[in-house]
């Protein structure tokens, strides 16, 4: 735990800044086993960190995942850190006060490895605040072998190219395959030279080292997942966090084929949990961590086959003890309103759908699978079964997208306080607008981004067209849409324009309240990135800095599906039984329809 002498140069600092909470540590399931003063026995010293604020990070199923499994290794130890809001950098700064981890106020700088995850694109400055308040150096060609090896994770890792300055290395796919072997190779290689660790390291399935890896880098799966590691603690945190609940994972992968959804094609093939396993996994949570809330997350839950299983094997424990269960990702469809209806944890407040586009012939551009027909059941389900607001998602400046498409968002609000009405519901609707970005490895990688006016002119467009008092608009700031673009599909050029952009000031930039895109308009100026062009469209044949990530889905998959998008084409999703030879058909005999069965509707 931390020491009084290590608290001493940062509890002063709590009094002025806010939610000082965040820094303080001290939370259940939480502890270190750096005990030993035999240097020559000290486990590998891990510290993962996550590039947000510690709310969100606590939030984040993978570190909870890594942080358990990572303990449960002879030769390691782990830690966490989260990067400090800018009242706490600024009060650190002035001070002279170094960032340290949550569980032994170490300094980053006395790690072995620092773990990063890559989530999302606009937490990239952040990652620059850990490692210069860490006493890291920033970029990797400056590291010594003394410094630890900085390695990235989770989706970004897959398209690395802006971020490989940073780096030393990235695991491509799931942690759970490759930290162990990762940390194991770092104890056999401890005191060696920097350049041998990492050219050892580039060898292992799963890693791509910038610099060192000399072959095609193939994203690595857990192929049977209850056969690997299940977590059964989790860190409680003081304070409240953005989703206060344990969480448990009943499958990965999703081969729905939306064509705009990075997730759906990097996270393949589907591998699901058994029910029975996923119950005992809830018992054991719910004892350890004493919550009362569980989610059961996956990129589409109601499609999970054990779902119905599950749900009847843990009725009765979920009510003797009280605790609510939660479906974070519905279907638009009435059989899955009605599930959620059923579980206690799901009745209160609002209920989310994600349309995504506002006409049928727009979701067939992106293979959505979603009708008119079945939004209008969930919309008329939701209200039925007592909901009395409905959010709905969508997104604007797809391709082919037209004034009609965005006419069609609000036709599908007012038919949702239509559907209220009928069933004397308050039938309040809230619209999410987000500017669309093609991301690196889906079948729209070679799609323009629309422009910032152009997203600006259609959130105005839908805003005004809006004429029930019950309906509510926003729509994402175009300028971080832009930002977020870029990054989505930059090359190692761009690592440079992070680094100054984050010299001058750029902190936090998903957060509406710390974004300055005259920060960033001033570094490409002087950078010579012209930022518009940056998102352009893309020629097929074009070599593209991703290239050297093998996902598993292969390049001709992606080719052909944006061909199949213009020509308003759907492609069934592969567990109902037809394969549509996305790839992994050569690589894991579990794909696809072959071993799972859908739920029954």
């Amino acid at each position: 735990m931390i020491t009084d002498e290590m608290r001493s140069g940062l509890w002063p600092l709590l009094a002025g800044v806010k939610r000082p909470g965040r820094y303080i540590g001290g939370e259940w399931g939480a502890y270190t086993r750096w005990n030993n003063p035999d240097e020559s026995r000290r486990p590998v010293r891990f510290c993962l960190a996550f590039p947000d604020v510690y709310e969100v990070g606590m939030s984040y199923l993978g570190y909870q995942i890594l942080y358990s499994m990572i303990k449960t290794l002879d030769c390691a130890d782990v830690e966490r850190v989260y990067c400090p809001w800018p009242d706490m950098e600024d009060a650190m700064r002035s001070a002279g006060v170094s960032l340290r981890s949550l569980e032994s106020g170490r300094s980053l700088r006395e790690f072995d490895a620092i773990g990063v995850t890559l989530q999302y694109e606009l937490c990239s400055t952040n990652i620059l605040t850990i490692l210069d308040l860490g006493g890291v150096p920033i970029l990797s060609s400056e590291r010594l072998d003394d410094d630890p090896l900085i390695i990235g994770g989770g989706g970004g890792a897959l398209a690395p190219a802006p971020l490989e300055i940073f780096f030393d290395a990235f695991c491509l796919g799931d942690g759970e395959a490759i930290i162990p072997e990762m940390i194991s190779l770092m104890g056999e290689l401890k005191g060696r030279p920097r350049s041998e660790r990492l050219d050892a390291m580039s060898r292992i399935e799963g890693v791509y080292v910038p610099g060192e890896t000399k072959r095609r880098a193939t994203r690595r799966i857990v192929e049977n997942l209850d056969d690997s590691f299940i977590h059964r603690t989790m860190i409680v945190p003081n304070g409240k966090i953005i989703h206060d609940r344990m969480a448990v994972q009943v499958f990965k992968g999703c081969t729905r084929g939306c064509r705009f959804c990075q997730a759906g094609m990097t996270d393949r093939p589907v591998r699901e949990r058994s029910a029975g396993s996923v119950a005992g996994q809830i018992d054991d949570l719910r004892r350890y961590t004493g919550w009362d809330e569980i989610g059961l997350l996956s990129l589409a839950t109601c499609d999970w086959s054990g779902l119905g299983e599950l749900l009847s094997s843990i009725s009765p424990m979920l009510e003797e003890h009280s605790v609510k269960l939660g479906l974070p990702s519905l279907r638009m469809d009435s059989f899955s309103v009605e599930l959620a209806s059923s579980l206690e944890g799901m009745r209160h407040g609002g209920i989310t759908f994600a349309p995504e586009a506002g006409s049928d012939r727009l979701r067939t551009v992106i293979n959505k699978g979603v009708s008119d027909g079945d939004i209008d059941s969930a919309l008329d389900a939701a209200f039925k079964y007592g909901w009395d607001r409905v959010k709905l998602y969508f997104m604007m400046g797809l391709p082919t997208e037209t004034e009609a498409d965005l006419d069609g968002i609000i036709d599908i609000a007012n038919r949702a306080v239509h559907f209220a009405r009928i069933h004397k519901k308050k039938g309040d609707v809230s619209v999410s607008l987000a500017g669309f970005v093609p991301k690196a490895h889906t079948p729209f990688q070679w799609e323009p981004q629309a422009s910032r006016d152009a997203l600006r002119e259609r959130g105005r467009y839908v805003k005004g067209k809006i004429r029930s008092k019950k309906i509510s608009l926003s729509y994402h700031e175009p300028n971080q849409t832009l930002l977020e673009g870029i990054y989505a599909r930059g090359d190692r050029s761009l690592g440079f324009a992070t680094l100054e952009a984050w010299r001058r000031g750029a902190r936090f930039d998903g957060w509406t309240e710390c974004f300055d895109m005259g920060i960033w308009e001033s570094v490409c100026r002087d950078l010579c990135v012209d930022m518009e062009r940056a998102v352009g469209a893309r020629a097929l044949d074009e070599p593209l800095p991703w290239d050297m990530i093998d996902i598993g889905v292969t390049k001709d998959f992606l080719i052909s599906e944006r061909a199949r998008a213009f020509d308003l084409e759907m492609t069934p999703d592969c567990r109902d039984g037809c394969c549509n030879a996305c790839g992994w058909q050569n690589k894991f005999t579990g794909c696809g329809a072959v071993s799972m069965e859908r739920p029954v509707r």
